[in-house]
């Protein structure tokens, strides 16, 4: 085989690794030498292949796009919006009371792409359009690394998919000072597709995720999962989750699976999609003029909204840092009356272009407070928004530390201070019930409370002048504030509240120093050894206590009584492990089954990789099944799972 062809293959099966499987086997610079070495091959020698991966960026611009009929017809879904219209779709479907296997799936929200390939090569690459004709966009989608140039099957097919635009990339491409910001994921993946120009296409980093055969020459499916095995055996790249069901219940099980997971996916689903898996039952029931009666989308409730700025508030945070919060027009957005987003700093609401009357883009995930996420336009009355010269709550003058505005007397500004106590007294750090912000205002008004051991010192005649404390309420109060004088570390390093350092990173300085003093003498070389920190974070941690004030505050905290409780060292069939749960599990859910693991000596991760020890695989495990497999990661199923932990005791 000449070194050209030898070359095109290999890194095809290289990209093949690294965006369908997410499983890189080389370096990108090892890539890059490779990919260098086949461009110079390939100008000295004028032999380019179809499917070299130096064809995927076009080099001019198109004039126009050219109009082409699909071979198969592209249907859009029926809608339903609430469980009971889904209900009745089912039962409409079902005969004698049984349901037919169905599938239920994403719903992705991107722009639908329809890829014909001719003898193994990809021959065209064209928009759903009217569902008869669309436009071509072949050198477009070839710049998207995970469509396949050549596959496997020789005969003519047509393949259905949904170009798409993850958060990451999103979020990376908005990071460039050189573009203007996108509107929205959706907004990023069709303006690329449908652009005239390649390389536009390119920079936005797109995906394709493949899940149906619109057309094929010689070939029948006897089901629809069959259809997705050959798909995958062609090297498209499927969605990672894919739920087969037999009853009405379980499809609403699935639902539910899916819409609890959706904040916490890298790309847009607006529902998901059900289907009947027999083509046999789907040839049956046919098509209306615009729908298969096989299939529905169950729509969820939207994720985002445009609404007006009506003005801006500045906050000041626990840090001294001055966060400023849009107050909108209210709006409803997935089933909540919304009022306020966050702008994060003014070095972004620049960025966006946001100003106060401007109509924008508001998205809400993780039931956390909403961002925007641009402008969808300006009106006469739109204007500039201008960051405070003093702090809005003692007066200070504001300093400016990177992007951030921050209050220059933060160790006597009374926001700054309520806002650390009510976060050191918050549920997942000293957890001091009946501490809330407005009491620990009052207290702090009263000039009983200042400082973190200020609360320790608590007692009851403090509480005379505060509103609505009765007896009972005082004593509950003080016994709360007793209990929690013994804690965890991971707790007390979160609740005091260093720079940089959460829940997840406090847990794992605990869980690497042991002790108060071992975490207060760390270097920070030590602790940007640890998952998920860097240098930054590890030198957020040693500025900290190398700041006398905060080593005195932690004195007297300890001097009020704060003792550490003993970390329980948890033991079990799962010790050492290092566990990554993937598919459906029947008997338990996925919290239940985190516990288990945890309470048996291991811990679970949410991805796969090399440190991974062990992946228990549930029905309809997808890529990180397959990821395992590649590096040789033991496996089990349910079962065994199951089976290793009764033996163990504990379940």
């Amino acid at each position: 085989m000449d070194r050209i062809r030898q070359l095109v293959d290999l890194l095809n099966k290289y990209a093949y690794d690294y965006y369908v499987l997410d499983n890189p086997v080389i370096s990108d610079g090892e890539y890059d030498r490779l990919y260098d070495e086949l461009k110079a091959l390939e100008q000295e020698s004028g032999i380019i292949y179809f499917d070299s991966p130096t064809q995927r960026v076009g080099d001019k611009p198109l004039s126009k796009f050219e109009q082409v009929t699909h071979r198969g017809r592209l249907f859009s879904l029926d809608k339903c919006q609430s469980k009971q219209e889904l209900i009745a779709w089912l039962d409409k479907i079902s005969e004698g009371g049984v349901l037919p296997t169905c599938s239920v799936e994403y719903k992705f929200d991107g722009l639908t792409v329809n890829l014909t390939y001719e003898d193994g090569k990809l021959a065209r690459a064209a928009t759903r359009g009217n569902g008869t004709v669309g436009e071509v966009v072949t050198e477009q989608v070839k710049t998207i690394k995970s469509v396949p140039l050549s596959i496997p099957y020789k005969g003519i097919i047509e393949v259905q998919g949904e170009g798409i635009m993850t958060f990451s990339a999103l979020e990376k491409y908005n990071s460039r000072e050189d573009v203007a910001p996108l509107k929205n994921a959706r907004n990023g993946v069709a303006g690329a597709i449908r652009n005239l120009d390649p390389k536009v296409t390119a920079e936005r980093n797109l995906d394709l995720i493949c899940y149906n055969v619109n057309y094929i020459e010689d070939k029948d499916f006897s089901t629809g999962r069959e259809m997705l095995e050959f798909l995958q055996s062609n090297r498209f790249k499927m969605s990672n989750y894919c739920r087969y069901c037999s009853t009405v219940d379980d499809v609403v099980s699935a639902i539910d699976e899916i819409e609890a997971q959706r904040d916490n996916l890298d790309f847009l689903i607006d529902g998901a999609v059900i289907k009947i898996d027999s083509t046999v039952i789907r040839d049956d029931l046919g098509y209306t003029q615009k729908f298969p009666r096989w299939a529905i989308a169950y729509k969820f409730a939207a994720q985002e909204a445009t609404t007006t700025v009506k003005d801006v508030i500045w906050q000041v945070s626990r840090t001294g840092k001055l966060n400023p919060l849009a107050v909108l027009e209210p709006v409803d957005l997935a089933g909540v009356t919304v009022s306020r987003a966050t702008l994060s700093n003014i070095s972004e609401i620049r960025r966006k272009d946001i100003k106060i009357g401007s109509r924008v883009f508001i998205r809400r995930s993780n039931d956390v407070i909403p961002e925007i996420t641009a402008v969808a336009e300006h009106t006469a009355d739109s204007v500039e928004i201008q960051p405070p010269k003093q702090c809005p709550a003692c007066g200070a003058p504001v300093v400016t530390e990177g992007v951030f505005i921050k209050c220059s007397n933060v160790r006597a500004c009374s926001n700054a201070i309520v806002s650390a106590l009510s976060h050191f007294c918050g549920r997942e750090a000293m957890d001091i019930e009946g501490l809330s912000d407005k009491t620990l205002e009052l207290l702090y008004g009263l000039g009983k409370v200042k400082s973190f051991a200020d609360i320790y010192r608590l007692k009851e005649s403090d509480f005379i002048e505060v509103e609505g404390f009765k007896d009972k309420k005082i004593s509950n109060l003080l016994s709360a504030i007793d209990k929690s004088k013994k804690v965890a570390l991971d707790r007390f390093l979160f609740a005091i509240g260093i720079p940089n350092i959460g829940r997840k990173a406090a847990s794992q300085l605990a869980d690497a120093f042991y002790t108060l003093e071992g975490v207060m003498s760390a270097d920070a070389d030590s602790i940007a050894q640890l998952d998920d920190f860097g240098a930054i974070t590890a030198e957020s941690v040693v500025a900290y206590f190398a700041d006398d004030r905060h080593v005195r505050d932690i004195e007297d905290l300890l001097a009020q009584g704060i003792v550490f409780e003993e970390k329980q060292v948890r033991t079990g069939v799962f010790s050492g492990e290092k566990v990554v749960l993937t598919g459906s599990l029947s008997s338990f859910k996925r919290s239940k089954a985190k516990s288990a693991i945890e309470d048996n000596g291991g811990s679970v991760s949410d991805s796969v990789s090399k440190s991974v020890t062990l992946v228990i695989a549930g029905e309809d495990a997808g890529s990180k099944l397959d990821k395992a497999k590649k590096l040789g990661i033991k496996i089990i199923d349910e079962a065994e799972f199951i089976r290793l932990l009764a033996e163990n005791q504990n379940i």
